[in-house]
């Protein structure tokens, strides 16, 4: 209903509407088709994995922790899991049984 509410007449020259969906009974299927359709793909390779995730995190934000040392540590781990788990997606069930 909302969609339907929006017009060229009413809305501002840099309007967008940001939509995350997937084709469903209840969704229309003509904002889809009609829609600029963009995809996000995860990077390759744990590296560029570890960039992602690690890469982006401040030093500042570490040392604001009373054990930044173990906080690192902790986060490191936690991230290289992460990207350990998103390169074993792409090879199925038999991804865990190599």
């Amino acid at each position: 209903k909302l969609c339907e509410q929006i017009t060229p007449q009413t809305t501002h020259p840099a309007f967008r509407l940001w939509l995350t969906s997937m084709p469903a009974p209840f969704f229309p299927v003509s904002i889809l088709q009609n829609a600029v359709k963009m995809t996000s793909e995860p990077p390759r390779g744990m590296r560029a994995n570890l960039l992602g995730s690690y890469g982006k995190i401040e030093d500042s934000w570490f040392e604001e922790s009373s054990a930044p040392h173990v906080l690192k540590k902790m986060c490191f781990g936690l991230c290289f899991l992460h990207a350990n788990l998103r390169e074993r997606r792409k090879y199925g069930p038999l991804g865990w049984n190599i």
